[in-house]
């Protein structure tokens, strides 16, 4: 792992509501992510964990403490400028794949390329590396509903690195997998990860998914309750 800093945070809460009805989701977090980690974050509902990947992820903005990617103060950011960032440097997946319906699996994942100016040729070459990278390069014209439950997240994986993102956010993404696909779909994130150098935070309640991570952080009431390196990772979940 590289020691370079990818993500640090200091001091942050969210707050959501007033007075009565004020709700306090994140107490303080402190913690720091270096490029080329694989990190898990773990824990019950109502715990914060889903609070505090949308703040990494640049999807809300904490009410106090300092968040820095690779330097930029995220809670400096506008709206616009957060999303500049999560365009140019982020990539999201999902546990319910989010793909167009009516869309085949190579142009779902050429749209992130549409937001960046990218010619058509461009965005055709880049999204077939893309699908072969996930192992379907042999289903570029078949739309969602002409492919399995894994395969789709394969197709959402492919658009999601097509930009080759720093960091890639996993939400719950076995959430609605068999554990075979599972087994599959994580072999696939530790391959992008090991082999690709692309660094990934994932949410996920299952300890066998999180068993795949290097490092498992765990929240509980708001606060990180515990933050280990996994000298044991697995293979395969």
């Amino acid at each position: 792992m590289s020691a370079e800093k990818l993500i640090q945070l200091r001091g942050i809460t969210k707050q959501y509501g007033t007075g009565d009805a004020a709700f306090l989701a994140l107490c303080g977090v402190d913690l720091d992510i270096h490029r080329g980690e694989f990190v898990a974050i773990m824990g019950p509902s109502g715990s914060g964990k889903s609070t505090l990947m949308n703040l990494l992820g640049c999807l809300d903005t904490p009410t106090s403490g300092s968040y820095q990617f690779k330097g930029i103060a995220v809670e400096e950011l506008n709206k616009d400028q957060r999303s500049l960032l999560r365009r140019h440097a982020l990539g999201f997946i999902f546990q319910g794949f989010n793909l167009l319906a009516r869309t085949s699996a190579l142009e779902n994942v050429e749209l992130p390329l549409l937001y960046r100016g990218y010619s058509r040729k461009q965005r055709h070459e880049m999204a077939r590396e893309a699908l072969a990278q996930v192992s379907l390069s042999d289903k570029e014209r078949n739309t969602p509903a002409e492919l399995s439950g894994g395969q789709q997240q394969r197709v959402a994986i492919a658009r999601a690195i097509v930009t080759k993102p720093d960091t890639l956010f996993a939400d719950e993404p076995t959430g609605n997998l068999d554990s075979k696909t599972t087994v599959e779909i994580m072999e696939l994130l530790r391959t992008l990860n090991a082999d690709h150098g692309i660094s990934i935070i994932m949410v996920t309640h299952e300890d066998e998914v999180a068993a795949c991570a290097r490092r498992i952080i765990n929240v509980r009431d708001g606060v990180i309750s515990s933050d280990t390196v996994n000298e044991h990772t697995k293979e395969t979940p």
